[in-house]
């Protein structure tokens, strides 16, 4: 018999993904019937994409970034008691559900609190070259600084039982978010594992993801805050 994981809230941030996020939930099987999509304050048309699925929508008024994003889909699938865990799930139809399954029963089996996907640990498919060296050095930064030793620190996947997700309380609202997640994990001592998984990196979700200059911004900002602290 198939596994029903109605304890699992699979949040989805949103920003500008009307071409994709309809593609992106169809793709979510309804063994999974709890989704939520946060709309962050998108100019095109992902509200009405949106509306005309299953899943349940929050909207920003404005444009707040991912992390705020995240935040707010968080908050929202913890009010359901019946919720064990939370999914993080991007938006762009990066992420397979196959492996959204294989860290759920890896979070079970092994009593884990926050699952990482690792796709170098897996599969990068058509990932450029250069987002291959940022995302190497910033796996080398986030080691030295957060004292959490990762393959990879900003993949989107990630599967965070109820007991961790109820303590993260992302403040950062943009893409640092997923360094701040990775320091959350070493400062609360929360116990967390990596899983192999595939990423597909496609015309369209290459050209919605993070410039190398962004990428800059956040490892200086967390450099910054380590030294404030």
């Amino acid at each position: 018999m198939a596994q029903h994981y109605s304890n699992v809230a699979i949040v989805i941030p949103a920003y500008n993904e009307g071409s994709a996020i309809l593609g992106t939930i169809k793709g979510i099987p309804e063994d999974f019937p709890h989704i939520i999509v946060v709309d962050d304050g998108s100019r095109d048309d992902t509200r009405e994409q949106v509306a005309a699925t299953r899943a349940a929508l929050v909207k920003h008024p404005i444009n707040l970034g991912q992390g705020a994003a995240l935040q707010t889909g968080i908050d929202m699938a913890l009010l359901d008691p019946g919720i064990d865990y939370v999914v993080t799930f991007d938006a762009d139809g990066q992420h397979r559900i196959e492996d959204v399954r294989a860290m759920i029963d890896y979070a079970e089996r092994h009593n884990v609190q926050v699952v990482l996907g690792s796709r170098f640990l897996g599969k990068a498919i058509n990932m450029p070259g250069m987002k291959r060296v940022i995302l190497k050095a910033a796996v080398w930064f986030s080691n030295i600084t957060s004292g959490v030793r990762l393959t990879d620190t900003h993949n989107g996947l990630r599967v965070i039982h109820r007991s961790a997700a109820e303590r993260l309380k992302l403040e950062l609202p943009d893409f640092s978010h997923a360094s701040e997640i990775v320091e959350r994990i070493g400062q609360q001592r929360l116990s967390y594992a990596e899983v192999p998984v595939t990423i597909i990196y496609s015309e369209y979700s290459r050209s919605k993801g993070q410039s190398m200059i962004n990428a800059v911004n956040i490892a200086f900002d967390a450099l910054l805050r380590k030294v404030i602290k």
